[in-house]
């Protein structure tokens, strides 16, 4: 399996983001190197697409083909794109407060601690749907570590679209996620124009 092992405060500085998007509360105090040259509209275009990627830890072919997926359905592709990955197992998972940053959820989603409506699943792309219920798998809940998760995130906002208790161990997807929903600054109709040229 192809991983990205770029260190995260790195990454975050080149594609401007901040480490608070991704979970992580580090910051740098080296200040980024002002450019003089004006960044062209491909320039603009794939630092969007890396951006996202970046974010929710997808790759090049899993990235393009849920670009394909949001321009097959009716609407807007960069919000019904965006949706996609906002509905993975591991993004909920994180969204939950059942992981500290998207990485980790992904592993602890890898190593079967969650289950999907009764059913273990290990499958970090797993796409969630309106009325599924994402549970800690009952084997988990004694650990120590969900136990710390669950004082540390368990006064996290959730957004909208996630029903879950204070201190639960699972939670209801109550809708699709809405473009209001995504608390991280992104032009998507950027990554529409790359990928229709």
């Amino acid at each position: 399996m192809a991983k990205n092992t770029q260190p995260v405060l790195k990454r975050c500085k080149t594609l401007g983001l901040s480490p608070a998007v991704l979970g992580y509360s580090k910051s740098t105090k080296r200040q980024p190197k002002q450019s003089r040259r004006k960044q062209s509209e491909y320039g603009m275009q794939l630092n969007e697409k890396q951006k996202v990627k970046f974010i929710y830890g997808v790759l090049e072919k899993q990235f393009h083909a849920y670009y394909e997926k949001a321009e097959r359905k009716q609407g807007i592709t960069g919000e019904i794109l965006l949706q996609e990955l906002e509905r993975r197992l591991d993004n909920v998972v994180f969204r939950m407060g059942f992981a500290n940053t998207r990485r980790e959820a992904r592993q602890l989603v890898n190593h079967a601690h969650f289950t999907v409506n009764g059913k273990r699943v290990n499958i970090p792309s797993y796409q969630v749907k309106p009325g599924d219920v994402v549970a800690v798998c009952e084997k988990s809940r004694s650990s120590a570590k969900f136990k710390t998760l669950l004082e540390e995130n368990g006064k996290k906002q959730c957004p909208k679209w996630i029903d879950k208790a204070k201190d639960s161990f699972e939670g209801r997807i109550a809708s699709m996620p809405a473009r209001d929903d995504i608390d991280y600054d992104v032009s998507e109709h950027l990554i529409v124009e790359l990928y229709s040229k």
